[in-house]
């Protein structure tokens, strides 16, 4: 859903409220803090009186839209923006768009963030998996003309190891540092993310995968030769990497590790859901606290 479909079904504040009510209670009001049906409309913003524990509320409580003085219109279109950038947008860019400050364009990203977060331990992966480790941050900065910088394993950058079906769903996590990677880290990931019993597991010639194939059928491909051999290659997660790092370096510049995982979760999101057509609402659901 584009902004131009956002402006006409939702025109103002009572539409975008009516969506929301629909979508968390399918027309019975709930109580978010006693969890009580018994309630009283009141007539002003659209909120209610519950009559078991005398609280008022309405459908914005204890979701990512809490506490809010925006236009909820703003949200939606806060959303729709994030969703149609395939490499992102920065808060300063989302902030001109909606004509706020930049760390309200922040927080709003941030709570839409939040409803990215995919649960953990559901949907394993299955089918033929590439998986690949890459590295996240720009080059650091010369003091010597001579000085020469190290690449890959060599570095001290945040690392980050994926997982993708084939023509499916993507799972990437940040596993610390270059220099923190290791067969057990890895092989722990895999087993909690692929159904090993139904999955082929494609990754580079690297020496911490080879000993993947004690518990899961494990093939590679060696970069050195080529980069295809019929099914056996790593290029979606090639193409994932570089989604993320373009996003990364050309809208955020800049990502701190304590707020990497966030980011990992809205590109995996974005990816994962990238053919679904109700991908809005189903955003708007999560972030309703429903899923």
């Amino acid at each position: 859903m584009d902004i131009i479909e956002i402006f006409e079904p939702f025109p103002d504040q009572e539409a975008c409220l009516e969506l929301l009510e629909q979508l968390r209670w399918q027309g019975k009001p709930k109580c978010p803090y006693c969890r009580s049906e018994s309630q009283t409309p009141l007539k002003k913003e659209r909120r209610y009186h519950c009559n078991s524990c005398n609280a008022s509320y309405s459908v914005t409580v204890s979701t990512i839209f809490h506490k809010t003085h925006l236009p909820i219109q703003k949200w939606f279109l806060a959303l729709s923006l994030i969703l149609n950038a395939k490499k992102g947008i920065s808060a300063r860019q989302l902030a001109k768009h909606l004509k706020v400050n930049r760390n309200t364009a922040w927080r709003i990203s941030t709570q839409i963030r939040k409803a990215m977060i995919e649960p953990e331990q559901r949907n394993m992966l299955i089918g033929l998996i590439e998986m690949n480790e890459t590295f996240i941050g720009g080059k650091p900065r010369k003091k010597h003309k001579k000085q020469t910088f190290t690449r890959g394993r060599g570095t001290k950058k945040p690392a980050v190891v994926g997982m993708v079906e084939h023509g499916g769903k993507i799972k990437a996590k940040l596993l610390g540092n270059s220099k923190q990677i290791c067969f057990k880290k890895l092989s722990t990931l895999v087993r909690e993310t692929v159904n090993l019993k139904k999955s082929v597991l494609i990754t580079d010639e690297d020496q911490y995968y080879k000993r993947m194939r004690n518990f899961l059928p494990h093939v590679s491909i060696y970069h050195q030769v080529s980069y295809v051999d019929g099914w056996i290659h790593t290029n979606s997660i090639e193409s994932f990497w570089a989604l993320l790092k373009r996003g990364i370096i050309a809208q955020f510049h800049k990502v701190s590790v304590r707020h990497l995982p966030k980011y990992l979760c809205e590109f995996s999101y974005r990816f994962n859901n990238r053919h679904k057509d109700d991908v809005f609402t189903q955003t708007l659901v999560k972030g309703l606290g429903v899923v």
